[in-house]
């Protein structure tokens, strides 16, 4: 077992399973003894709807991630060199195969049982979107592990040509004062690099927030189970020695309701003797009066 086996079965997984499966890999790496390797599995956070449907194009039509990747060359090349024709008819070809990879997300997250609305497959247009204009946007959609969906980047591609044209004569007329297109393009790329990195220290700060909060769950939990596991075995053994105390009462009861017969069918031999000898004494003492009478005649 390993990090990425396990990361790539969690992520084919609906939404609604990761977390059981994903806690049982961890805990399956604890009791073969890889603690490092259990709480990395433990990290792993569960996608969002729409992210898991983004993940599931990759790994259902992996056809379709190199056209995307093409693409997403041919625009950024088309971006930075202003080429308006290329720039028109790539930004067509970004609407039709964004839109038609989208909706095959969604049907597939409904053969998979799990059918998205109108707003997951927005966000996993923006996703793909996010693929075209960034390479590591890309990477990270093509390892098909996203978590949540990509933010779509502003401004790219220019939607119209004419919008290049725009830019290249506002370029080409700037006076001295302005700084050259090409810084310009640098500081928007610096800026745009500055909010991604602001973006990724707030997931950074958020996971940490969410790590914190499931270990002190977890460390809850665990002593919240050591607790009861204590309880059941106290439950136990009292339970058995209550058992076995019944048994011994159950025998004695036994016993004692044996004796109890028997006592009575002793005091009922003893009764009936007694009566008879009672009986057998006034016969003989009726006789022994009647004799002496008989013998002072």
């Amino acid at each position: 077992m390993d990090l990425d086996t396990v990361a790539d079965e969690l992520y084919g997984l609906r939404p609604e399973d990761f977390t059981a499966a994903r806690n049982a890999r961890a805990a399956a790496a604890r009791k073969a003894g890889d603690r490092s390797l259990a709480g990395e599995i433990a990290r792993l956070r569960r996608p969002s709807l729409s992210a898991w449907a983004a993940n599931l194009l990759v790994r259902e039509r992996p056809d379709a991630v190199a056209p995307l990747l093409e693409l997403g060359e041919g625009l950024r090349q088309a971006h930075r060199e202003l080429d308006g024709g290329q720039l028109r008819e790539l930004t067509r070809r970004q609407r039709s195969l964004v839109g038609a990879l989208a909706r095959q997300a969604r049907q597939l997250a409904e053969e998979a049982g799990h059918p998205i609305g109108d707003d997951a497959q927005r966000e996993v247009e923006a996703t793909l979107h996010a693929v075209l204009a960034d390479p590591e946007a890309a990477d990270a959609w093509s390892a098909g592990r996203l978590v949540k969906p990509l933010d779509q980047p502003v401004g790219f591609p220019v939607a119209e040509a004419q919008a290049v044209r725009r830019t290249a004569t506002a370029a080409t007329k700037a006076t001295a004062k302005r700084a050259p297109a090409p810084a310009r393009r640098d500081s928007a790329r610096e800026a745009e690099r500055r909010r991604r990195l602001e973006r990724a220290r707030e997931d950074a700060d958020a996971a940490q927030r969410e790590l914190d909060a499931a270990e002190k769950e977890a460390a809850d939990i665990a002593s919240r189970a050591a607790d009861a596991e204590r309880r059941a075995q106290e439950g136990r053994r009292l339970v058995g020695e209550l058992r076995e105390r019944l048994e011994r009462a159950e025998e004695e009861q036994r016993a004692a309701q044996a004796a109890e017969r028997e006592a009575h069918e002793r005091a009922r031999t003893a009764d009936r003797r007694l009566r008879e000898s009672r009986r057998r004494a006034m016969t003989a003492a009726t006789r022994l009066a009647e004799l002496e009478g008989a013998d002072e005649t």
